[in-house]
Formats: structure tokens, sequence, C-alpha cells
């Protein structure tokens, strides 16, 4: 790691970075795990929109959302394909990618707690809300380490 010491003061000039390393007992079968399991629960969410389309169609027109109905069937495909990607490793940086933009973008615009006044459906939209960024954190996590190689992955990819 380099410094530079710029008016007297010494500065962080850049930043050493290490190879993702799956050394450790267990690591790749946690990480492995762990993309399961985000993963699959993703997968079911969008498998969700499918099956309940016009409720969220339906919601979706509510919340002011242009082609509501379009707008679910391409979320919901969003989220069964990443997902499912995520959990196999195939494309993990498409996949990973897709989801952290979609579950931020649909975190602000369908679920604004901000906006409402009944205390029940406030907590009902933050509740949504948080559980948008705290996945969209995971998918960045992902996100992140998406261009290495992945233990028991299936190994495709675009990058």
């Amino acid at each position: 790691m380099g410094y530079a010491r710029i008016a007297g003061y010494t500065m962080l000039a850049e930043f050493a970075t290490l190879p993702l390393q799956f050394d450790t007992p267990l690591a790749g079968e946690l990480f492995l795990l762990g993309r399961i399991l985000f993963g699959a629960t993703l997968a079911f969410m969008g498998l969700n929109h499918f099956t309940d389309l016009e409720t969220m169609a339906g919601y979706a027109e509510f919340k002011g959302l242009p082609a509501p109905k379009f707008s679910v069937i391409a979320s919901g495909a969003v989220l069964a394909l990443g997902g499912l990607a995520v959990a196999a490793g195939a494309f993990p940086v498409l996949a990973a990618g897709s989801l952290a933009f979609f579950l931020i973008v649909s975190a602000v615009t369908m679920h604004d707690f901000w906006s409402m006044d009944d205390p029940e459906e406030k907590q009902n939209e933050m509740t949504s809300f948080l559980k948008n960024v705290y996945g969209a954190g995971a998918a960045l996590a992902l996100l992140a380490v998406g261009g290495t190689a992945w233990p028991y992955a299936v190994g495709l990819g675009l990058f």
C-alpha cells in the first residue's frame, strides 16, 4: 500500500487488493449455502409475481407504475432468473448487478413508507423497503466478487 504526503498530511494513495480466496475450512460450502438461501428466496419471490400477477399488477398500478402488468412480469423474471443464476453461480456479474439495481429501484418506487399516513401501512412499507435494501446490499457484495471464481458454481459468465 502506498502513501502520499500532501501539505504535511500523510494520505492513503492506493489500495492493495487480495484475490478472493476460499481456502479456510468450509468457506466454499458456506458461500454456496449463502448463495442458495439468497438466490432461492429471490427466485421464489419472482415466481410469486407470476402466480399472483393480477393482484401485483393492481398494486403496481396503485403505486403509479407505467404498464403495471408488464412491470410485474419483468420484475418477476429479474427476480426468478437472477436468483437462480446466483444460486447456481451462473453469470454472477449480470445476475447480482440486475438484482441490486432492481431491489434499489423497487425499494424507492414501491415501498415509499415515508409518504404513508396510516401507521400500520407505514410499518408494512418500511419492512418491505428494508428487505429490499438489505437484499440490494447482499447483491452488491456478490457483484463485488462476481468476477472471481466461485466455488461450486457452474462457471458461466460474461465477464
